[in-house]
């Protein structure tokens, strides 16, 4: 997938100039059109037409699911809205419980537990765009949650949310915390127990199938 990651790269750093691209991609077709048919194009593929069929319907099967498994992420938007977590009676002996949610958490408190490192999420590049709040939060002794707070980010195929020892973002001795559960919203994720958070220096969301950075929240006390 390193190509493909390549190539996503190269597709972002041409977001900005989208307009005139697109715009000089038709002149191109239009160009390609006059010459196919001057060229008797067309009269060659109705001459061999078993082949021209064979060609395009391979073109179809591979080319319309891998574009839709591939593409079809980076238009879908999901939502999702978990409450804050909030602090455990008795630290150690269960998993940090979650608050009713309520249209967002205390920045201070994180609905109880206390935020001990927080930053705001930006996006790797224009068409990798982001926005929210990332917050650590300290449910009980030495047990975390990591918060994504009304965020809103670019979806895409098979991301997931990191914690990396890197400011800048994603880096070899990230640790992973699951799947991002959606593009936009409000929600939780639990940091492995016995993880020591003082290593750790920024939240990412990683595409793990291009290895390709979306967004990046630098985490500060």
């Amino acid at each position: 997938m390193a190509i493909l990651g390549q190539i996503e790269r190269l597709l972002a750093s041409l977001y900005p100039l989208r307009l005139p691209i697109l715009i000089g991609g038709l002149v191109v077709l239009f160009g390609l059109a006059v010459l196919a048919r001057r060229r008797r194009w067309d009269f060659v593929a109705r001459r061999h037409r078993r082949v021209s069929a064979a060609i395009l319907v391979v073109v179809l099967i591979v080319g319309l699911p891998l574009g839709w498994i591939l593409g079809s992420p980076i238009f879908i938007r999901t939502e999702l809205d978990e409450g804050a977590p909030v602090a455990v009676g008795a630290p150690g002996t269960e998993a940090p419980s979650v608050a009713p949610a309520s249209g967002g958490s205390d920045g201070g408190s994180g609905g109880g537990g206390k935020t001990v490192l927080s930053g705001s999420l930006s996006g790797a590049d224009e068409f990798h765009f982001a926005s929210g709040e990332v917050l650590l939060i300290e449910t009980a002794a030495d047990t975390y949650v990591l918060r994504f707070e009304r965020i809103s980010v670019r979806n895409g195929p098979d991301l997931f949310v990191y914690l990396s020892p890197s400011p800048d973002g994603y880096a070899d001795d990230a640790i992973e915390l699951g799947k991002l559960k959606a593009s936009d919203g409000s929600f939780n994720y639990e940091v492995p127990a016995g993880t020591d958070i003082s290593r750790f220096k920024s939240a990412v969301i990683w595409c793990r199938a291009f290895s390709v950075q979306f967004a990046a929240a630098p985490l500060a006390a």
